[in-house]
């Protein structure tokens, strides 16, 4: 079954090019693959070593195919020339030039931290939050801290899936204080929406990192990165409890597909209305990283629909 997404910029329904599709469907919907998978794939150890082996000289021998396959953009990129990267990973994480990504700085809205494909909904119950149509799971299970989780009932919950082929960098949505990252331990499935309809509460069995971030517009925003299959790591590179600009770079992913979650607490944010109605169709958006996914619900010019 093909995965669909909306194109935010034309309101196309496009189906999503997979890196490792065949591979994926096998470990997934199969039993032996599936076995491999509980044996092996979602260890760290396998991650880990997988990772490793994108930081190796050999692993720059892909690169060109990757870009080929997934029809990536490389004139977005600081360093176009392919042959330029020393390391798969070198290639992965690459930087972009400021004018492909322009941030949008008014106060009032909270920008994408990512490239991805988006999914939120809003007046979340804490116990109950849908990870796919008919599997659900709670904040605490997430955070695992109930205090934290109570704060967002009723909250807000934005997902943002990162695919192979995106942007690996994480930003900053607003103004703000972040503070220390906290890691939960955990596994290394994939966040692929196949993964997601076969392993119950797997944004709470993947390793994450959570980091309190005190925004200066919309209150204290939880900011989770979750790791998957044959992420080498998650990487930050912002500075605790020192103040970090809207757009400022937090971190990024090493090899693999994904995912950003953001919870932000009752009537902070109200998201825009093509998300909320793609979502409430089970189907994900395209977003990029610094533009427009919600306002400030307190600002009723720009809650009463002002686009910019």
């Amino acid at each position: 079954m093909p995965i669909h997404y909306i194109d935010r910029k034309t309101g196309e329904k496009k189906e999503e090019t997979i890196a490792g599709d065949k591979l994926l469907r096998w470990i997934y919907k199969t039993r032996s693959g599936f076995f491999l998978l509980e044996s092996v794939i979602k260890r760290k150890l396998f991650s880990s070593l997988y990772g490793k082996l994108q930081d190796t000289g050999f692993s720059r021998r892909k690169i060109k195919n990757f870009v080929d396959h997934l029809q990536i953009d490389m004139t977005e990129a600081k360093i176009e020339n392919l042959s330029s990267y020393h390391t798969f990973n070198h290639f992965f994480a690459r930087e972009l030039k400021s004018e492909a990504r322009p941030i949008n700085f008014n106060p009032n809205i909270l920008i994408s931290p990512a490239d991805g494909r988006v999914l939120a909904w809003e007046k979340i119950a804490a116990d109950k939050l849908l990870q796919v149509k008919g599997s659900s799971y709670s904040l605490v299970d997430l955070l695992q801290d109930k205090d934290m989780a109570l704060d967002y009932d009723r909250g807000t919950c934005i997902v943002i899936r990162l695919c192979p082929s995106d942007y690996h960098r994480f930003h900053f949505p607003d103004t703000g204080i972040p503070s220390k990252p906290q890691s939960l331990n955990g596994h290394y499935y994939s966040v692929n929406p196949l993964a997601l309809r076969k392993i119950p509460r797997l944004y709470c069995e993947n390793k994450r990192e959570l980091t309190v971030f005190s925004s200066n517009n919309f209150g204290d925003i939880l900011m989770i990165e979750v790791g998957a299959t044959c992420v080498g790591s998650i990487i930050q590179t912002y500075t605790p409890f020192l103040k970090a600009q809207k757009g400022l770079e937090k971190g990024y992913f090493k090899f693999g597909g994904s995912t950003i979650i953001l919870l932000l607490k009752k009537d902070s944010i109200i998201i825009d209305d093509d998300i909320l109605s793609n979502t409430a169709r089970g189907i994900e958006t395209k977003v990029w990283m610094g533009e427009r996914i919600g306002v400030n619900s307190f600002n009723k010019f720009y809650a009463n629909g002002c686009k910019y």
